[in-house]
């Protein structure tokens, strides 16, 4: 019995197991039902949202558009965003912020700062010492990080998604470009965590556009891969990417779609915005020129003239993608002086002739890297506003060597569409077709350790090592464990960047530090001393580069390996548990494989890329992790686990001397944990092999930050309260503006409400006076102290009037309301009427109501038309400026009682049981009367062979008497629950006459 118990225990510990993990889930499923996606591009942002009713769809501003732009106004109470804040540019262009996000994850001393410097002179840019970036000083009081500025833009994107969605949403699938590098994503990261959003994920901009092409044309693709290539011009950047679909075999979902990126291609500064600040210079040229001899100033040096020009550049630049020319004219430019010139798409051609030169750029870095020719490519597709620019169409055609370029898909949404679709597939709370996601790593990433080395007889020299841990265009997100086999001491090693010589120099500057971390181990020696009898295995560094493209040093352990006596007993209990949950939970730490995300790597083992002639017994291992295993202490490893990989050379050392156990043999194994197997004899016992045992013991690990520090936990929390506290402030002022808004437009018709015919009908001369008084009083203090008052001052004051108003509106409200509802009072009581005399109409032998019931249902008939009568009468003799005994709430109170009554008497008739008939002399039916149904005539029933039917009418039952317990009982019998106990008592009646009976049909 014992033992019984104890194999049922693993069970239920891993049902327990179970059960929490469902509910976990279920919570989690319950926080959100809707989820979100942010095409965050330079100049504008498209918000998606999914949620149950709306599969995707495009969420629209405040002011109905569904393109938002990427604008902040910071003023010192109050903050404007999207069309708005583009609107403050001219006004105040110092604290309106655009393009901040080319200074994400960028420190002071980066070309890219310089640019935007020279791009928005306006902007006064602050020196952060301890991250060494920059931050926007608006004012001596304000100063925000591009993070800080980032994070309200998102916080204000969840906010028009909210109010799209009608519910919190807290989810969020954001877009990035291609090209964001490590700290640039960290940024973004942080910022969406100011802003309290859960981000499932950094999509690349490309990347979505790929998944919403794919998911369009589901059906198109097949196991044919084809070759896409995507060309982005947007107002920041250009992005070129060759995409193959392709159908693969999944091992959950069987056959599905997979698009896999092959190659990309960009430049960091080509994109509208250029052309733009091209044709500003251009516009302020011609404008200087106009007023040369009037000695006046430069217009360049007046930043408000400058925010006009580049805006006129903008509309500009887009009518003459459809025009030969344009005139730009601008009222008022400078000194209230008018601007007008006439640009010809020549001029504009002219003025940006080296930045056409830079179109084909991206698309032969594309194809170097997918090492793929044009030939291959079936398909050029256009994505980004910038493309819609003729010249660059013509140029873009000329280097692809295509008849023509695709226009297929929507230039400004795509991205947008394909994000939220892969923000449905990460969350909980919906289920998409699965679509395979092979993103691919941009940037290679290594690992550099030095170690000492003996090169002769007591010569040692210390060895510089390079490992490709991620490489250039390899598929992510995906984990992979390097293993340090010569260690026995605290070290070092160092996470950088592989080779960029990709890059050109001027990149490479913008890219920054190409260092990443430096890592350094504290524990090795300690674990070592830990378990002095066992044998090494390595120092494990366990790495994830996630869904978006953040690298992570999960972990650091020690493993060591024994050889141990294996105990039939002491395994029994532990390995019947770990079974158990294993079988539960399908093997316990392997992590879930997303249906739209990309898949595992299998493990495997790879060959170092970088000083490959060290000595086989000094190389680092580095394998890809298709799982991360949670090595138990306690229990053995599984079967076939490959532990710590050893080098070849130390594998060969191993098949030589011997020092393999016999039990990694599966047979032996099998054999060693088979519960069912015969007791062997003592001879066998002797015999049987030992296991190995692993022990891991966790090493301490300290990181330093190389390319850009991330904000302190402390400074990150006191940024997330300052930008709640500003959110806070903005509720407070609209709600404060709802209030005085509320209370203007309730004086304004009062006043007018004054003088309509129907409100002097039921008002006295002094009361509109006095109301008219306190209304004028109230408009002019919210003009004088309005502007000071507060939101509760606001609210009380229009508590105030609506009381003084109250007699005044309800007199006019019950006088619209009485015709209708005394009409509908003198149907009610007609039909009522008519019913009763109906229902006593009906002969004694087929009547269903009894006397008791017909004497209620006309008591409540006439007590209705007493009142109405009485009331209506009283209601006659008061003028009309006192409170009325007519209330519409009295008659709508006597029609329910009375539609009640009919209601309860209808639905007895309904489930009525008719009477038998008795038989006449011959033995047939008695002639139906004539209201019964066809039906009813027509049924009889038939008996079987042998037996005669039974010609005894069937007795009707007893009547009810009228003693005076019946008296007392009888009104019982009367109301709704009256007419719902009778019906639960006979609820196989069938009805019993033709048509259901209705008040409006006697």
């Amino acid at each position: 019995m014992a033992a019984t118990v104890r194999r049922q225990r693993p069970r239920r510990l891993a049902c327990w197991a179970l059960m929490t993990v469902l509910l976990a889930d279920l919570l989690a499923l319950s926080d959100t039902l809707a989820v979100m996606s942010v095409d965050l591009g330079s100049e504008s942002m498209k918000v998606a949202i999914v949620k149950p009713g709306v599969p995707m769809e495009i969420v629209l501003n405040k002011e109905s558009r569904r393109k938002t732009p990427v604008t902040v106004t910071l003023k010192e109470n109050e903050r404007f965003f999207g069309d708005s804040a583009a609107s403050m540019a001219i006004k105040n262009p110092k604290a309106t912020l655009r393009y901040f996000q080319h200074l994400l994850g960028k420190q002071e001393n980066n070309p890219h700062v310089a640019l935007y410097k020279a791009r928005f002179p306006e902007h006064e840019l602050g020196f952060d010492p301890q991250r060494q970036t920059v931050y926007f000083q608006i004012s001596p009081q304000l100063q925000f990080s591009p993070e800080e500025v980032l994070s309200m833009l998102l916080n204000y994107s969840r906010s028009l998604a909210e109010d799209f969605a009608e519910q919190p949403i807290k989810d969020a699938v954001i877009t990035v470009p291609a090209f964001f590098n490590q700290a640039e994503r960290r940024a973004v990261l942080q910022a969406a965590r100011m802003a309290g959003l859960k981000v499932l994920q950094l999509i690349n901009d490309n990347t979505a556009t790929a998944l919403s092409y794919g998911v369009f044309r589901r059906k198109d693709i097949n196991s044919t891969a084809q070759n896409i290539m995507f060309y982005d011009m947007g107002s920041g950047s250009t992005v070129c990417t060759i995409v193959t679909y392709q159908t693969v075999k999944t091992k959950d979902a069987g056959i599905q779609p997979q698009l896999q990126i092959r190659g990309v291609g960009f430049d960091r500064t080509l994109g509208g915005l250029e052309m733009e600040l091209r044709l500003r210079e251009h516009l302020a040229r011609l404008f200087n020129e106009q007023r040369k001899g009037q000695r006046a100033k430069d217009v360049r040096e007046n930043p408000r003239a400058m925010a006009k020009l580049l805006r006129e550049a903008n509309r500009l630049k887009t009518v003459l993608s459809a025009n030969a020319d344009h005139m730009a004219q601008i009222e008022g430019l400078m000194d209230d002086v008018d601007f007008k010139a006439k640009v010809t798409r020549a001029e504009f051609e002219e003025l940006c002739a080296d930045l056409f030169e830079r179109v084909p750029g991206p698309v032969q870095q594309a194809l170097q890297s997918a090492e793929m020719k044009l030939d291959e490519i079936e398909q050029v597709i256009l994505v980004g506003g910038a493309t819609r620019v003729p010249k660059v169409q013509e140029v873009l055609l000329k280097a692809v060597g295509k008849e023509e370029l695709g226009k297929n898909i929507n230039a400004d949404e795509a991205a947008a569409m394909g994000a939220v679709y892969q923000a449905a597939a990460l969350s909980k709370a919906f289920k998409v077709k699965p679509f395979v996601v092979r993103d691919a790593v941009i940037y290679p990433i290594l690992v550099e350790f030095t170690r000492e080395v003996e090169e002769e007889t007591g010569v040692r020299s210390l060895k510089h090592n390079k490992r490709v841990l991620f490489s250039r265009m390899g598929p992510y997100p995906q984990r992979k464990v390097i293993t340090f086999n010569r260690y026995s001491h605290d070290f070092n090693f160092h996470i950088n960047y592989g080779d960029l010589g990709f890059l050109g120099p001027e990149d490479l500057r913008v890219f920054g530090s190409q260092n990443l971390t430096t890592v350094k181990l504290k524990g090795v020696g300690e674990s070592f001393k830990k378990y002095p009898d066992y044998e090494s295995k390595g120092i494990k560094a366990h790495f994830n580069l996630d869904e978006s493209g953040v690298l992570s040093l999960d972990r650091v352990e020690s493993v060591f390996e024994t050889l141990v006596e294996d105990s039939p007993e002491e395994e029994s209990t532990l390995t019947k548990l770990g079974n158990t949950i294993s079988s539960l939970f399908g093997g316990g730490s392997t992590p879930d494989t997303k249906e739209n995300g990309t898949d595992t790597v299998q493990e495997e083992e790879e060959g170092p890329a970088e000083g490959s002639k060290d000595e086989p017994g000094e190389q680092a291992e580095l394998k890809e992790e298709a799982e991360a295993p949670a090595e138990d202490t306690s229990s053995p490893p599984p079967p076939e686990a490959k532990g710590a990989a050893a080098p070849e050379g130390e594998k060969a050392a191993e098949k030589d001397g011997g020092d393999k156990p016999e039990a990694q043999k599966p047979s032996e194994k099998r054999e060693a944990g088979s519960e069912g197997a015969p007791p062997a004899p003592e001879e066998e016992k002797k015999q049987k092999p030992a296991r190995k045992q692993r022990m891991v013991e966790e090493i301490g690990v300290e990181l330093v930050v190389l390319d850009l520090p991330d904000l302190p936990e402390d400074q990150l929390a006191r940024s997330a309260q300052k930008l709640q506290d500003l959110t806070l402030r903005d509720l407070q002022k609209q709600e404060r503006e709802k209030a005085a808004n509320s209370l203007e437009a309730f004086i304004f018709e009062t006043q007018d409400k004054l003088y309509q015919p129907e409100y002097q009908e039921v008002s006295t001369e002094e009361q509109r006076e006095d109301i008219s008084g306190k209304l004028s009083a109230t408009s002019t203090w919210l003009e004088d102290e309005g502007f000071g008052a507060t939101t509760a001052m606001l609210k009380e004051k229009l508590a105030e009037l609506r009381k003084l108003c109250h007699g005044l509106f309800f007199r006019v409200e019950e006088r619209k309301k009485w015709p209708e509802r005394l009409s509908a009072l003198d149907n009610l009581l007609n039909h009522s009427s008519m019913f009763l005399k109906g229902a006593r109409l009906i002969p004694e032998m087929d009547q269903i109501f009894t006397e008791v019931e017909m004497t209620t249902l006309e008591k409540i008939i006439n007590e209705t038309w007493a009142w109405k009568n009485t009331t209506v009468a009283e209601q006659a003799k008061l003028p009309a400026t006192e409170k009325p005994v007519l209330l519409s709430k009295d008659i709508e109170a006597k029609m329910a009682a009375l539609d009640r009554e009919v209601q309860y008497l209808l639905n007895k008739a309904k489930f009525a049981k008719p009477r038998p008939r008795p038989r006449d002399k011959n033995g047939t039916r008695a002639e139906a009367p004539l209201n019964a149904s066809t039906s009813d005539q027509s049924e009889k029933v038939i008996p079987p062979p042998g037996q005669t039917e039974d010609t005894k009418p069937i007795p009707e039952p007893e009547k009810e008497t009228a003693g005076p317990e019946a008296a007392d009982s009888e009104p019982l019998e009367l109301g709704g629950p009256a007419a719902e106990s009778e019906q639960k008592e006979h609820p196989e009646q069938p009805t019993g006459q033709k048509r259901t009976l209705k008040n409006d049909e006697l």
